[in-house]
């Protein structure tokens, strides 16, 4: 058969050249830029045109160095000629500068257009439920470091053993099958059965490896299981005040989400609809009050859940970390009729870059929790998964979980006593013994002069309550210590009380 002759490729992608990659030059190697020559007639002006609108439109950024114009010619398999005519137009115009010796790079301080086709108005538009998307609370856990530190959520990242860690990630990475092949949407299965264990003891409950998923963090956790319960218009019920990231996921997938009260002894259960299909607790250490939910409250919900047939899925928000009273039996270890699912998360108890979390299903969700798990993401990183795994099995999670809590405790003591000293009477102070924050409230203080103490907390990562209050906002703040070392503490709530004058 008679095969015409080829005279150019159709497109090519420009890299770096072989010796670039073998010895470092000054400036970023281009790296994926697409040279597009179907059916153009005049090559060089549209290697020149290409160039020019990739440098306007910033994918060519000031001071990144361009393929040699042999290398370049030999991809495009057009003459050398050709792409050094194009290079020198840019340099006369100011665009680009040759360096002997180095190359040819885009010319420093040169500014990309600000006004292009991607800032046009698109005729797509997002479903309902992500118009307007809150991101403040997200902002804030990527915020920086602050001199005093009180942001809630935040782990102490210096105490973690990154030495022990580094050799057990080492071990993983040298095993053939960590990082060959693709891996079960359930899990390392190492992992799932390190995570079984861990919560049979420390919780209480009879738990089989076959029941755990392993998630990217509780949040993929809470993504599952609203994939495989939740249809659009599902009445899920959530604590007021409560976890903005859970409620905005439920909206996602069209629930109506139903915000309840929560009292000293956790929601209240009187106050369910019997249409719920779903109800969200953190009944360890409730979220953002910090009360434990009673036993005779846990009882009531799950009497309630078997009566109206809906689902509770128990985040065991904080729950590694108590200080003294013996802790309360878990939803899950309690319910006879397999309608609690548990979620939890190494985020706190390790690092949150780890994105390790987990959920325990009933056997009649497992499947399609898994089937949700590797439609979104197939599966969590591999060799992480089974150095949790080491971490967890030969004693290390245990260890720095003992060492933890004492410190946490040490740290939640400080805060009280600095709180009783220098908010005696301006803050009262939720009671709790577990978790990595403080709740204090602030019902003595006047509209303005709470505005201005929020101004001066949000300074050094205090949170404000009302931002979790779906209905009527309670006024008061929420004091991390997970982030700041406990010789910090008084100091920081000394400073923070001036602005209460």
């Amino acid at each position: 058969m008679f095969e015409p002759p080829r005279r150019r490729s159709a497109a090519t992608t420009i890299k770096g050249t072989g010796a670039a990659d073998e010895t470092p030059l000054p400036g970023k190697l281009v790296d994926d830029l697409q040279i597009n020559l179907i059916g153009r007639n005049n090559i060089g002006r549209e290697i020149y045109h290409q160039l020019l609108q990739a440098i306007q439109e910033g994918r060519l950024e000031s001071g990144t160095r361009l393929p040699p114009t042999r290398e370049l010619a030999r991809r495009l398999k057009v003459a050398r000629t050709t792409v050094a005519v194009a290079y020198d137009r840019l340099v006369g115009e100011g665009l680009l500068e040759s360096r002997i010796g180095a190359g040819t790079f885009v010319k420093r301080g040169v500014v990309s257009a600000t006004t292009d086709a991607r800032n046009l108005d698109s005729p797509l538009v997002p479903k309902e439920a992500w118009v307007g998307f809150p991101t403040s609370y997200v902002r804030k856990l990527f915020a920086g470091r602050f001199e005093f530190d009180f942001r809630t959520g935040i782990p102490d990242d210096a105490a973690f053993p990154y030495a022990r860690w580094r050799r057990l990630m080492a071990r993983q990475m040298r095993a053939s099958n960590a990082l060959s092949g693709y891996g079960d949407p359930a899990g390392h299965p190492g992992l799932r059965a390190a995570i079984a264990r861990h919560i049979s003891l420390s919780r209480g409950m009879q738990i089989d490896p076959e029941e755990v998923t392993v998630t990217n963090g509780a949040q993929q956790a809470l993504d599952l299981i609203a994939k495989v319960l939740i249809e659009k218009g599902d009445r899920v019920v959530v604590e007021d005040p409560g976890y903005p990231p859970a409620w905005l996921l439920f909206r996602t997938v069209g629930a109506r989400v139903e915000p309840i009260p929560v009292d000293d002894e956790g929601l209240v259960v009187r106050a369910l609809p019997p249409d719920t299909r779903l109800v969200y607790v953190t009944p360890s250490h409730q979220f953002p009050i910090g009360v434990t939910m009673s036993l005779e409250r846990r009882s009531s919900l799950l009497e309630w859940a078997r009566q109206t047939n809906a689902a509770i899925v128990e985040d065991d928000y904080d729950g590694e970390f108590r200080f003294g009273n013996r802790p309360l039996e878990s939803l899950r270890a309690l319910d006879p009729n397999g309608q609690v699912i548990y979620v939890g998360s190494f985020s706190k108890a390790t690092l949150p870059s780890l994105r390790i979390g987990f959920v325990i299903s009933p056997n009649s969700l497992t499947s399609a929790i898994r089937a949700a798990k590797h439609l979104s993401d197939w599966y969590t990183m591999w060799a992480v998964q089974g150095a949790l795994a080491d971490f967890i099995e030969e004693g290390w999670f245990a260890r720095h979980l003992r060492k933890m809590r004492r410190e946490y405790e040490e740290r939640h003591n400080a805060i009280l006593a600095g709180l009783d000293k220098h908010f005696q009477s301006l803050l009262k102070v939720t009671n709790s013994a577990v978790g990595l924050h403080v709740c204090a409230t602030a019902t003595e203080l006047s509209p303005s002069d709470l505005h201005r103490v929020v101004t001066s907390a949000k300074e050094v990562g205090v949170d404000e309550l009302a931002q979790y209050s779906a209905g009527q906002p309670v006024p008061g703040l929420l004091f991390g210590y997970g982030a700041i070392p406990t010789e910090r503490i008084d100091e920081g709530l000394r400073r923070l009380r001036k602005s209460f004058v």
